[in-house]
């Protein structure tokens, strides 16, 4: 398993997970809104990839705490915020059940913390906030989603690690983080 950057040439395979994990809900937006989603910060989305084949991604972005992104557009606006809002964490069917989403949040975290971010926000669709709950975040009843995020939704955050030398971080501790891209092959 190797964690990268998401590259051009992976949108296929981004577009065809995204559809698998959330058309049956109706949340699947598109490749136009996901590119646009990426695209406000590449740095902090990734895919996992298991040999040659995309086993999952992860798209997040800098938005301000208690709002998201609207499932219906492409993002016009790229926002300056010490917020990074998790948008979607998809493993492909064939590979879930191995831990792979908590790798890949793993690295993401280790991410967040290392550019300096405060807080990671993410909206828990189609029952998931468990999950997410097991990982860290914290819910936001106070917080609405729109109804295009399904009748279940569950806006949640939680505090990144501290990244800053001589403290300890678990995101970077040595037996629970993610390989590094040149770490893996």
């Amino acid at each position: 398993m190797r964690i990268r950057h998401i590259r051009d040439d992976d949108w296929n395979a981004v577009v065809a997970l995204e559809a698998a994990a959330y058309t049956d809900g109706g949340l699947s937006e598109g490749r136009a809104a996901l590119q646009s989603r990426a695209g406000a910060s590449p740095a902090t989305c990734f895919v996992l990839d298991h040999g040659s084949r995309t086993a999952g991604y992860l798209l997040a972005l800098p938005y301000p705490m208690f709002e998201f992104p609207d499932l219906d557009r492409a993002e016009d606006l790229v926002f300056h915020s010490r917020n990074l809002h998790l948008h979607d964490l998809v493993i492909a069917e064939e590979f879930r059940g191995r831990g792979l989403a908590g790798t890949l949040l793993r690295h993401f975290t280790a991410t967040a913390a290392s550019k300096g971010y405060e807080a990671i926000s993410l909206i828990a669709v189609l029952g998931s906030d468990a999950f997410w709950a097991a990982n860290g975040y914290r819910a936001h009843r106070e917080v609405t989603p729109p109804a295009s995020y399904g009748a279940d939704a569950v806006y949640m955050s939680r505090a990144v690690p501290d990244a800053r030398p001589g403290r300890t971080n678990p995101a970077h501790a040595p037996s629970r983080r993610a390989p590094l891209e040149d770490e893996v092959g």
